[in-house]
């Protein structure tokens, strides 16, 4: 249960920390790391106890929302994959739902996110190899760049911005995580939940970022 409870503080602090990379981006991967850190100019001019309740007033019910299903897939990820090797599965899922959020809130993926979880899943197909092996890892990485800007090139005569330069890394970064042959099952996936929401909300345009992480997770609970 007590993966459950860390699930439950990070989905939490989602739409916080979502908020905090819509005040600095679009940027550059030290532009972002040397901001995210760095309060901005205008969080002085409230005083803390005013932006606290701000704060609680608009996003409260959204992150309970967020905690509750941070805090049950961690529970299921604990069940299904045990404890040893639970850390690597957390920062992957994680990652993911906080990405959902970004995307959703402002249709952007922020490389500061995106190419440290690329990093993070080659590290671990070498650390610890359980789901892919190193050369897997790097094939599905870079595939995961190419097939997608490959696909790009097909249609951008029709629709110039399907697919963003940040959809291309979250897949590269899935493609390193759980390599080719999975990566292939959660592009398909994608397009199926995104044409499902699309159809739903009756959108021509959407975040795709979100249909991305939905698949990842859902494919990596079912093949592995």
């Amino acid at each position: 249960m007590i993966y459950a409870l860390y699930g439950f503080i990070f989905g939490f602090a989602i739409p916080y920390m979502a908020r905090r990379f819509s005040k600095f981006m679009p940027a550059t991967f030290a532009y972002a790391l040397y901001y995210m850190f760095r309060p901005g100019k205008g969080t002085k001019s409230a005083s803390p106890k005013a932006l606290y309740y701000k704060l609680r007033n608009k996003y409260l019910m959204r992150s309970v929302g967020w905690a509750v299903i941070t805090s049950a897939i961690s529970f299921l990820a604990v069940q299904k994959f045990g404890v040893e090797n639970i850390g690597w599965v957390l920062l992957f899922i994680w990652s993911l739902l906080l990405l959902t959020e970004v995307d959703y809130r402002m249709f952007l993926l922020p490389d500061l996110i995106t190419v440290p979880l690329i990093l993070c899943g080659f590290l671990f197909s070498v650390l610890v190899g359980v789901w892919v092996m190193p050369v897997e890892s790097a094939v599905g990485a870079f595939l995961g760049y190419f097939i997608p800007v490959l696909a790009n090139l097909l249609i951008i005569w029709r629709h110039k911005d399907a697919l963003g330069g940040g959809d291309v890394k979250l897949l590269s970064a899935v493609g390193a995580w759980v390599g080719l042959h999975n990566l292939l099952y959660i592009i398909t996936a994608s397009c199926l939940i995104f044409m499902l929401y699309a159809l739903v909300n009756k959108q021509r345009s959407a975040a795709y970022g979100p249909a991305i992480a939905l698949a990842s997770i859902l494919i990596v609970f079912y093949m592995f």
